[in-house]
């Protein structure tokens, strides 16, 4: 499949499923079949617990975790202890959750492991850290859109979603929703100016006037808006909003007379928390949304059963998102080679 070279490009790369099973393990075992290992190394951990054979809230079948020869992996202690596998013990760290200590290991031989890693972006980041002394080429996390902040940008590289039946049986609804999804991860970087005037700032809402002058609007975050007294959009050329970007704060812009002067920032598609009505609607007054941090989208992996059998036809839904969303669309089940 073309996007594997693709993923040989990145030092990292975050594997987001839109549901749970939409094939994210079967996409990640798919990546790490194909990966050369000859002067290449690679480690692998998950934010939540995944490689379990069976789903524990559908009860269903699930497939687990292949680790090959030579790979690095991460997991907490209990999940380290049930490994099917031989492995050489690299790292422990000093961080604790309920099931222990996350511990990096090397295989020594092929077999299956339950990968359960850290589980905030800080943790993800001092991990991909400490892999660095071992000189790993690419880092994968296995994700989630519910824990979606995982695969931002600041985090990983690159990323492949999953998408499929259990996200909706029906298939143009599908599409739309996987499409709007895309559409947010990319997103227009914004200007190298913009980015260096507000990359370090990480809370409340800030703005670039018509004199490009850095304008601080004394706003905790787009969740406040009670604090605003007066119309920010007047005179500004620039709002920047560091958290979370809501429907309320996108409709306070979208409203005003101003929209089409202004270009909306936030730091990356993983903060905005609005509904496809509202970002429709303010593109079509002239709104503009940037971001100060761009994910890399490889590819869009699909799986066309549901948990409840439901199954779509996949040439069908493979051809609808691909001239949906212009980008590579798999089957990797139907056309694995």
């Amino acid at each position: 499949m073309p996007f594997i070279p693709q993923i040989l490009k990145c030092k990292s790369l975050s594997i987001v499923g839109l549901e749970k099973n939409t094939g994210k393990t079967e996409c990640l075992n798919y990546i790490l079949k194909r990966l050369p290992l000859n002067n290449y190394k690679v480690a692998v951990t998950s934010i939540g617990i995944d490689g379990e054979s069976t789903d524990q809230v559908t009860s269903t079948a699930k497939p687990e975790i292949t680790i090959r020869e030579g790979m690095y992996f991460s997991t907490a202690e209990a999940h380290y202890k049930l490994k099917k596998l031989y492995a050489e013990l690299v790292d422990i760290t000093d961080e604790r959750s309920s099931l222990g200590r996350i511990i990096t290991a090397k295989a020594l031989c092929g077999g299956k492991v339950l990968l359960s890693g850290p589980s905030s972006g800080s943790s993800l980041r001092r991990w991909m850290k400490r892999l660095d002394t071992f000189d790993i080429d690419l880092k994968i996390v296995d994700g989630a859109l519910s824990r979606l902040s995982l695969a931002s940008p600041a985090v990983s590289e690159a990323m492949v979603l999953s998408t499929g039946a259990a996200y909706s049986a029906n298939m143009t609804t599908l599409v739309q929703k996987t499409k709007f999804v895309v559409e947010l991860i990319n997103m227009d970087l914004a200007d190298n100016n913009i980015i260096e005037r507000f990359m370090e700032i990480e809370t409340g809402v800030w703005g670039v006037n018509k004199e490009d002058e850095t304008v601080d609007f004394n706003i905790t975050s787009s969740l406040t808006l009670g604090d605003i007294k007066n119309d920010i959009t007047k005179d500004c050329k620039v709002i920047y909003v560091a958290g979370a970007l809501t429907d309320r704060f996108l409709s306070l812009i979208k409203d005003s007379r101003n929209v089409k002067e202004i270009i909306l920032v936030v730091r990356d598609f993983t903060k905005v928390f609005v509904s496809e009505q509202t970002y429709r609607s303010f593109l079509k007054r002239g709104g503009r949304i940037q971001v100060l941090q761009r994910s890399k989208l490889l590819a869009v992996c699909v799986n066309p059963t549901s948990p409840s059998g439901y199954t779509l036809d996949s040439d069908v839904l493979c051809k609808n998102l691909r001239e949906a969303i212009s980008l590579p669309v798999y089957d990797i089940v139907k056309n694995a080679i």
